[in-house]
């Protein structure tokens, strides 16, 4: 179902092979969206710093600047939801991406409708994420403060930089408390969409968040995983 909005939402696209990259323009824009194409990375860069988009897909392999140099240089700047869209499909290769900041990660060769999916997860994933919005909270949860305003989490003196996506998966799993929440309930709340065997996506997001939590000094509790039932957060001796 494309999203119902007053505005289309604008998506960029930075893609340097000609065939899919007009593939996809003319996908989406018979879709609804509002699309601005362009081929290699700098120009990219160019048009986000000057321009807002709801959403940034890009290849990691282009001409001028790589995809991961330019989302690096986006993370800096903004938390616009960045779609990665690559050949380079090998699990290092997705670790690299999420590590950079990616929100999602489709390797090619795709199909439109499945990218179009894709998109409309993120999109309504941000939506609920500004319907949802509460005042940040000022109180430390297990010494963890949560800032719901900025998308991160807080200890000692240094922030985690979690994702949007990061930030929801973690803040769900701590309103659960000692709650077990498997696999397909994560996709479908979190990150929106069906649960497939062969998606690693939440996967990578769970090392993303470990291993941002360690960076941090954080380790009262980690994300942990129960096998055949899906994770939790708890305390290192707690039994799950």
């Amino acid at each position: 179902m494309t999203p119902v909005s007053i505005v289309p939402p604008r998506i960029l696209a930075i893609e340097d092979d000609l065939v899919l990259g007009a593939h996809v323009h003319e996908h989406l824009g018979r879709c609804g969206f509002q699309v601005t194409w362009c081929q290699n990375g700098e120009d990219g860069l160019a048009i986000a710093r000057e321009q807002t988009f709801d959403i940034v897909l890009m290849d990691i392999v282009l001409p001028g600047m790589d995809g991961l140099a330019l989302l690096t240089d986006l993370r800096t700047r903004d938390s616009t939801p960045v779609l990665l869209m690559s050949a380079l499909g090998s699990e290092a290769d997705r670790i690299s991406g999420f590590r950079q900041g990616a929100d999602d990660y489709l390797p090619k060769p795709f199909s439109m409708a499945e990218l179009r999916v894709r998109i409309e997860a993120i999109l309504r994933r941000v939506a609920l994420d500004r319907r949802h919005t509460r005042p940040a909270i000022n109180g430390d949860v297990h010494g963890l403060r949560f800032d719901d305003e900025r998308r991160d989490v807080h200890y000692g003196e240094q922030w985690a930089g979690l994702t949007r996506s990061e930030y929801r998966l973690l803040e769900t799993l701590n309103r659960s408390g000692d709650e077990v929440l498997g696999k397909a309930f994560l996709y479908q709340q979190v990150l929106q969409r069906g649960y497939a065997p062969h998606d690693r996506s939440l996967d990578m997001h769970i090392s993303q968040i470990r291993r941002k939590l360690k960076a941090i000094g954080y380790c009262e509790r980690e994300v942990r995983t129960v096998w055949g039932k899906g994770y939790v957060l708890s305390a290192l001796d707690e039994v799950v």
